[in-house]
């Protein structure tokens, strides 16, 4: 089998006949669309937990963008941008609606949730890589796993995490480390190992 660089693995970005196709089927056949759910949803999550702090909030969200995709989709239409902009428009969207709702039910101001931003091909070339991210850190050993999820994704401090997983702070740096260093060596690994490595953590 031929050696395909990380980013292949996330599925079609600017292969838009093979989007296309995908994108037809869909409208075709509505079970169809899992595929193209299973293509981007790396992509969209990236996007939305990047500006939501809330683990929680972030998949709700980025459920949402999937049914509103969905029940939408025969209003897509090709504009010669890929079908990940659309939906990173929607996630957009999303994301400051649930701001403000979160505004009104706080009593916060408008000023205190993100804005919308236009979709163009440096937002989506960010969003790739933070999807390649995501996908990479399930390939890591479950403790390394955690440490990072809770790290990074849920914003907590060594002590917190020490405190929850029932280890010293010492390990839990430890645990940081290693699991950061075998992200980062994933990320500049020669384009087969890779590949290899993703394919055995999404057989």
């Amino acid at each position: 089998m031929s050696a395909r660089k990380p980013e292949s693995l996330l599925g079609p970005v600017t292969n838009q006949p093979e989007e296309r196709l995908l994108v037809e089927a869909a409208k075709r056949d509505p079970a169809r669309f899992a595929d193209l759910y299973e293509c981007n949803f790396e992509r969209v999550y990236a996007y939305v937990s990047r500006r939501l702090s809330d683990r929680g909030a972030a998949e709700d969200v980025t459920s949402e963008v999937f049914q509103q995709a969905l029940a939408n989709l025969d209003r897509f239409e090709w504009r010669g941008t890929p079908f990940v902009a659309w939906l990173l428009r929607m996630a957009s969207n999303a994301v400051v609606d649930y701001w403000r709702r979160t505004s009104r039910e706080q009593q916060l101001s408008d000023d205190d949730g993100p804005q919308s931003f236009p979709v163009d091909p440096a937002n989506i070339e960010q969003v790739e890589r933070q999807a390649l991210v995501l996908r990479l850190v399930r390939t890591l050993p479950p403790d390394q796993r955690r440490v990072i999820e809770m790290r990074f994704a849920e914003e907590k401090h060594i002590r917190e995490i020490a405190q929850e997983l029932g280890r010293t702070e010492g390990s839990i740096k430890q645990l940081q480390f290693r699991a950061m260093r075998a992200l980062r060596e994933q990320l500049q690994a020669p384009e087969g190992s890779a590949a290899e490595k993703l394919g055995e953590a999404n057989a």
